[in-house]
């Protein structure tokens, strides 16, 4: 991967629906130009010895405050690389299904960095999402969801095409 110095972070991202088949988004930023902007999936790197499972769960917990999680699936995988916050970041990341009857959110567990780059999370329908003009990663999520929505989930992940930022 372009940029890559080594070995790609391991990374689980989570695909939360809820009962109306809405999917929630983390809106982030440029932690020194809040007006560098995009909307993107919860989740992040593996910490020690955890699965993706495990990661995927805790790292919603930590940014979402939701517990009541139905894990699915692995939808996705991609690998990425963007700059943020003043690095490059070369990923493997995989994006796992899940369901919840809980939306209301409570972010109070991210990290110093997640403070100083995320505004909220919203429940988008995949219809706002088909209309949205904002950045949104992976890029083409309004159109994998809609696939999903109707076809469910794959019977083998499929492989997106590599991003690089």
């Amino acid at each position: 991967m372009p940029g890559s110095g080594g070995e790609l972070r391991r990374v689980a991202r989570v695909v939360l629906l809820d009962p109306d088949d809405r999917i929630l988004l983390m809106h982030g930023f440029e932690p020194d130009d809040p007006a560098h902007a995009w909307w993107f999936t919860p989740g992040g790197g593996l910490e020690g010895d955890e699965t993706r499972e495990e990661a995927a769960l805790r790292e919603l917990v930590e940014e979402t405050g939701i517990t009541e999680v139905e894990l699915g699936p692995v939808l996705w995988r991609r690998t990425c690389s963007f700059p943020f916050a003043g690095r490059r970041w070369d990923q493997d990341e995989w994006y796992f299904l899940a369901r919840t009857a809980q939306t209301a959110t409570d972010p109070r567990g991210l990290t110093e960095l997640e403070r100083r780059s995320v505004a909220g999370l919203r429940w988008w329908t995949s219809a706002e999402l088909s209309a949205a003009r904002e950045t949104v990663y992976p890029t083409r999520l309004a159109e994998l969801l809609r696939t999903l929505l109707d076809e469910g989930p794959p019977s083998t992940p499929v492989v997106l095409a590599p991003e690089v930022v």
